[in-house]
């Protein structure tokens, strides 16, 4: 993709995750209508719904060939090999219970086999602390026009992280509280933000070092990966190898404590699943 065209889609993904991120501000703390989806703890609001059909629209206006995937109403294939993959509120319990810690987030995404799938555009936008960052395959990371660089932190015990208990965690709360306690112990310690693309864009930003999560979905991670990624940073799954969005699970950090991160995750890592 050259990249006169690349910075025209940074620039509607932008506008879509602002537009997503005023009504985000409007209703925090207040939705209509609030139900569950995969389990108990995964809710979903008419503001979820609401923000999705926004960005799609806005998406679709600039590039109607494209395909799209989104949390809440599924995947819609495109003539186009290129597909917009969306998260329109990455923290909706937040949300609903107004607290300021949730994000929009709109990937870009080459499509083909899937080793060779790439992310080429990322966007994710804080509303609450009007925070929007954009990355760029080649090209950076960047948090409202300033240049991002993961932190310099180099050992795991000196890093502060984060992780995320998923929809699934009450089906099965080991290895999630393995993983924890034994983290806690070697690090500054583990914060459950609550967002899995705010935890990816604080990596990016330099102000976490690392996290990890499984049980994750493609509009989870798609943006977050780039970020982290273009800030000078390292995404792998469990094992090390390339990340496949569909198969669940990441780690992602500054990349100096990830062999420290790999290994305390795979003390405790249960055997790899798909969904």
């Amino acid at each position: 993709m050259r990249s006169m065209a690349s910075d025209r889609y940074i620039t509607v993904a932008s506008r879509a995750a602002l537009a997503a991120g005023a009504l985000l501000r409007r209703w925090a703390g207040k939705p209509t209508q609030v139900a569950t989806k995969r389990s108990a703890i995964d809710l979903v609001t008419d503001i979820d719904r609401a923000c999705e059909r926004l960005i799609e629209r806005t998406l679709r206006r600039a590039t109607p060939a494209f395909g799209f995937l989104g949390e809440e109403f599924g995947e819609r294939t495109g003539a186009a090999p290129y597909r917009w993959i969306v998260d329109p509120i990455d923290g909706t319990n937040n949300f609903v219970h107004g607290l300021p810690l949730f994000g929009v987030s709109i990937g870009l995404e080459a499509l083909g086999p899937v080793p060779r799938r790439r992310i080429l555009v990322g966007v994710i936008y804080d509303p609450m602390r009007r925070e929007l960052f954009v990355a760029q395959k080649g090209r950076g990371t960047w948090l409202n026009g300033r240049r991002l660089h993961v932190s310099s932190t180099a050992t795991l015990s000196r890093s502060l992280l984060s992780t995320g208990f998923s929809s699934k965690f009450l089906e099965h709360t080991q290895p999630y509280l393995g993983w924890f306690t034994r983290l806690q112990r070697r690090s500054h310690g583990v914060r459950r933000i609550g967002s899995t693309v705010l935890s990816l864009a604080a990596i990016a930003a330099g102000r976490l070092e690392g996290f990890y999560e499984q049980d994750v979905w493609p509009w989870d991670i798609a943006a977050g990966t780039l970020l982290v990624e273009e800030a000078g940073g390292r995404v792998t799954n469990f094992q090390g190898r390339a990340v496949v969005l569909d198969q669940g699970r990441i780690i992602a950090s500054n990349g100096r404590i990830h062999r420290e991160l790999l290994r305390v995750i795979a003390q405790s890592a249960p055997a790899a699943r798909r969904r």
